[in-house]
């Protein structure tokens, strides 16, 4: 619910800027179309990450079989429903300019909802992939304020003039040092490490598991060249620690263009903020502009580099079928566990 509050709020402020700079025209149906699109891509993501945790519970309940099994055919036919309505409130002496804000429509969709919809799946991962890429941006944006104000002498982009290198670099070092330090303490918890699933036994959320390998102290050998510097031969640490630190070098070198970029999209309109839900910090998108990139990395990161075979969601996807397909699998599981010769052939008499 907090990542939909603020991606809503997000959808909000940049389809306010769109509306504000071309209301004038009197755009039949903009803003109400805009946020019927909105509703439509939600609907398909979230109706997705349903039918993802939790299709074990929606097949106990007959009424909600029908939505899921024909989730992605509904989803399709209320996005044909406002392209039909966008087309039809076409106007003739505006024809480029509604072409303008059905794009404007679509690409903050695709900044908001989508990348939200990352935040979430990253969320189901563990909340260690959550709350230390966003603490890591935070953390960097706070350093490297604090680095440029008493150390900063050179600009670094002309698109924020404040911007230092000596305040870039400095919170790159830090943010850097903080990911590694705070995933030391988050890897410790089962709360924060486990991946959340739903027990349809319970009807409940679980973050109950036996830690990953990434998740275990391990002994690690100290290069030479440090050994002296440190006096330690070997150090023991959380495997996790290590990937913190592409996780905080993402945060510090490439999360700052996602700011960079909202500021030229500001200087584009010649507006200061986003909007002035904040006092003194402008809008929810001033905030989260450098967040929306770091989740989608992640994700990526997971997908690429973390993530392997999950047997719980197998198992799912296993339980909803019907009972000849179960049979079909069990046969087809146990000759190639007899061939691998994990199981012994049974004897029939």
């Amino acid at each position: 619910m907090l990542v939909l509050s603020i991606q809503v709020k997000c959808f909000h402020e940049i389809i306010t800027i769109g509306y504000r700079v071309y209301h004038s025209y009197d755009l039949p149906w903009f803003r109400s179309l805009s946020w019927y699109f909105l509703l439509c891509v939600n609907y398909f993501f979230y109706g997705e990450t349903v039918a993802d945790y939790f299709g074990t519970f929606v097949q106990r309940r007959e009424q909600l079989q029908f939505l899921i099994r024909y989730h992605r055919f509904i989803s399709f036919a209320l996005y044909l429903a406002g392209f039909c309505m966008f087309v039809l409130s076409l106007v003739k002496k505006h024809y480029r300019l509604q072409f303008y804000m059905f794009a404007w429509t679509h690409v903050t969709l695709l900044i908001t909802v989508t990348q939200s919809h990352l935040v979430i799946q990253n969320l189901f991962e563990g909340m260690i992939w959550f709350l230390v890429p966003i603490s890591s941006v935070i953390c960097n944006d706070i350093a490297a304020y604090i680095f440029g104000f008493f150390f900063g002498r050179t600009p670094l982009i002309k698109l924020s003039p404040k911007k230092t290198w000596e305040g870039f670099i400095g919170g790159g070092i830090s943010t850097v040092v903080f990911g590694f330090i705070f995933s030391y303490f988050l890897a410790q918890y089962q709360y924060f490490v486990c991946p959340v699933e739903y027990k349809s036994e319970t009807n409940r959320f679980v973050t109950e598991c036996e830690p990953l390998e990434l998740f275990q102290m391990k002994k690690y050998s100290v290069p030479l060249l440090l050994q002296a510097v440190l006096g330690w031969e070997t150090v023991n640490m959380y495997p996790f620690q290590m990937h913190s630190i592409a996780l905080s070098t993402f945060a510090s070198l490439i999360g700052p263009f996602g700011g960079f970029f909202a500021s030229g999209f500001k200087r584009a309109f010649k507006i200061k903020d986003f909007a002035d839900t904040i006092p003194g910090h402008g809008g929810i998108m001033d905030r989260f502009d450098c967040q929306y990139l770091m989740a989608t990395f992640v994700h990526v990161y997971i997908t690429s580099f973390i993530r392997g075979p999950n047997p719980s969601k197998l198992l799912k996807q296993l339980l909803v079928l019907q009972p000849e397909q179960q049979l079909n699998v069990y046969k087809t599981l146990k000759s190639h566990l007899v061939e691998k010769g994990i199981l012994q052939p049974s004897l029939r008499g």
